[in-house]
């Protein structure tokens, strides 16, 4: 326990720190800072497991602020603890270049575990985190030694449980028993537009408890006894635990508190200046006295935490020195010493083995060849694993009952899914991936959008890629997608056209630590392209060539995926009919961008501006490559309901289709 001081001028240290920030960028959002100052107090200064001096501790607990607008109260009790985030920075809230965001996402580095603007995003994070917690302890904890065991704990208001992911993923949480997620619902009974009763009348607590959810409602959110009361009863729950917590947001404006007046916007001067003399705060902006910041410095008390746990991971790596090695190996991100040689061997046989199968089965038939080599790969799917072939012939699926397996049925909850993702990422020890079918990646698109902005390991499986799926008909054929996955600034989009690009696929996108990645794999069998060893190390730069011509090319096909086949049959009637082709394949149009100009060059000459470049999707974003003279050969409407080869044809991915508009851009 901390020294004794007044919990509530405790509190009010975040209340003010909070109001004198929006104040001073006037933006920002005080109410909820003010309001569950009291809820913060209590659990970071007695509950919390952390330690300011090493905010990467790999059994701390974690704490999600998933109604991120309310920022300033995290960076408050950063500051205040004791971790590295200066009052400079919250003088600086929300200007250019402060660690201070309106709406923090991630910065481990300053004890931000993950604090997503997008509402409800958050607690589905912090889902993610309460299950790597208890997949984690379930394959390194030994008995006497429980080297993994940490709480989750997150905030949360009416806004997040708005939100329908709320109910994907808090829903999941009570199927999967996870104890020690521990949520605090922010009832304040106001959102933006005012007091939520008009449209928002939900029994919260009936709904969680009918997810299996441990519910403690009516707590006094200012009364420290009672909240500290609430959170021991939750830690000794079985099940996840919503702790509810009547407050009052805005608490301390004495004009404004209780209303939405305190919500987005900045108090004002007056108020400021009457909730300091209502709430007997003598001190100037920013200013927090000795005795308070002594109260809440918990970096002595963090650091004697963290030491007690060495010391028990220390006599742990004495008798269990391979679980360690591989424990903390896998808490740094870092790959199996031998994953490269795992992979180039894999693809050695999928090069031998010339195969012509989807690449849905492709990308199978990689996970089964790559992924017992990598124990963190984590797998699932939203109610479709026969369909996204996301299951290995290791596959064990996480139960309640049992967390040692290795692969999630997330239901029908695509959203849910890639956020919980997210947070399975973000807590560490897990490289996660998760299939749908691409046209359902807009359900999930937020989480893939904060995938890539926090830079998270997340590898998405999209199959049944196009208008090839066929009879499902136009709800379900992408056509769209893989042009909306490809601006997402950060995010590794691959179209590979067989077996050997689907396998490096694989391998770069496990490789890939500073992003997420999305597979795009088809429904229907691709054929197998025959390539020399230098082709198929450059699949990994993107775009390579793929077929050639003597001499300078008259004209280069282009083509992603199932329509690479046919771009390789059309050069073959062209250079019968004496035209002289190349064919470029371009898996990760992303990746290729990047490359450097000298090999971009190489690959698509500017000398060379006569170009068609064929794929089943929209074709805004290939005019870059295609220039004034080419053409690109796409969709402009939706699909139909058809077997894919009816499809194909109405469309014009033909061979004779390809070869007509070649001879057209030839002609000009």
């Amino acid at each position: 326990m901390t020294q004794p001081i007044n919990r509530r001028v405790l509190a009010n240290a975040i209340r003010f720190l909070a109001m004198d920030a929006v104040q001073q960028a006037n933006s920002g959002h005080p109410g909820a800072p003010m309001g569950m100052a009291d809820i913060a107090q209590v659990l970071w200064r007695d509950h919390l497991k952390h330690n300011p001096g090493n905010p990467c501790w790999a059994d701390r607990d974690r704490f999600v602020l998933s109604n991120g607008h309310g920022s300033m109260l995290l960076y408050a009790l950063l500051n205040l603890t004791g971790y590295p985030l200066s009052m400079d920075d919250i003088r600086r809230f929300r200007q250019l270049g402060a660690h201070t965001a309106g709406h923090p996402e991630f910065d481990q580095h300053l004890g931000i575990e993950t604090t997503t603007g997008p509402l409800g995003q958050g607690i589905a994070n912090a889902v993610g985190m309460a299950l790597a917690e208890k997949m984690l302890a379930a394959q390194f904890n030994r008995p006497g030694f429980k080297v993994v065991d940490h709480h989750t704990y997150a905030f949360l208001g009416d806004g997040c449980l708005m939100e329908g992911i709320s109910h994907e993923a808090c829903s999941l949480a009570g199927t999967l028993k996870l104890d020690k997620l521990i949520a605090f619902y922010d009832d304040n009974g106001i959102s933006i537009d005012g007091e939520v009763h008009g449209w928002f009348t939900d029994d919260t607590p009936k709904r969680f408890e009918s997810y299996g959810w441990q519910v403690i409602p009516n707590v006094d959110g200012h009364d420290p006894v009672a909240i500290d009361r609430a959170i021991q009863q939750a830690k000794a729950s079985d099940r996840p635990a919503l702790i509810c917590c009547k407050t009052m947001i805005g608490y301390g404006a004495p004009n404004k508190q209780g209303t939405e007046a305190t919500h987005g916007a900045a108090l004002g001067v007056d108020e400021v200046a009457a909730a300091r003399a209502h709430l007997d705060w003598p001190y100037a902006p920013f200013e927090i006295p000795d005795e308070i910041r002594a109260g809440w410095d918990c970096r002595t008390q963090g650091a004697s935490s963290e030491q007690q746990w060495n010391e028990v991971f220390s006599n742990y790596a004495r008798q269990f020195p391979e679980l360690a090695s591989e424990f903390k190996r896998r808490m740094a991100g870092e790959l199996p010493v031998n994953f490269q040689s795992v992979v180039d061997a894999y693809v050695t046989k999928t090069v031998e083995a010339a195969a012509t199968v989807a690449t849905r089965q492709a990308s199978q038939a990689a996970l089964n060849g790559i992924g017992p080599s990598v124990p963190e790969l984590l797998g699932g799917s939203a109610d479709l694993t026969g369909s996204n072939n996301t299951n290995r012939k290791d596959s064990r699926a996480i139960t309640g009952a049992d967390a040692s397996g290795n692969y999630i049925h997330y239901g029908v909850r695509e959203f849910g899914m890639a956020a919980v993702m997210n947070g399975l990422a973000l807590h560490g020890g897990f490289i996660p991936y998760g299939g749908t079918f691409l046209v359902f990646s807009d359900y999930a698109r937020n989480a893939l959008r904060m995938s890539a902005l926090m830079k998270q390991r997340v590898i998405y499986v999209f199959t049944h890629d196009s208008i090839g799926l066929g009879e499902d008909g136009p709800t379900h054929q992408p056509v769209e997608h893989v042009a909306s996955l490809r601006i997402i600034p950060n995010m590794q989009v691959w179209r590979p056209c067989d077996t050997v690009e689907t396998a490096i696929a694989w391998g770069e996108s496990i490789k890939h630590a500073t992003g997420p990645s999305s597979l795009i794999l088809s429904r229907q069998a691709l054929a197998f392209q025959n390539r020399t060893a230098q082709q198929v190390a450059n699949i990994r730069r993107g775009g390579y060539v793929l077929a050639d011509c003597d001499g300078s090319p008259d004209l280069i096909l282009i083509a992603t995926g199932s329509e690479v086949a046919l771009v390789v049959e059309a050069a073959k009637q062209l250079t019968t009919a004496g035209k002289r082709v190349r064919v470029v394949s371009m898996p990760n149009a992303g990746l290729f961008a990047a490359q450097d100009a000298a090999y971009r060059e190489q690959v698509l000459p500017d000398a060379v501006q006569r170009r068609v470049i064929v794929e089943a999707g929209v074709r805004d974003g290939w005019y870059r490559y295609a220039g004034q003279k080419g053409a690109v050969i796409g969709m402009d409407t939706f699909g139909a309901s058809a077997p894919a080869k009816d499809l194909f044809k109405q469309f014009g991915f033909t061979v004779e289709n390809v070869v007509q508009v070649a001879q057209q851009v030839l002609a000009v």
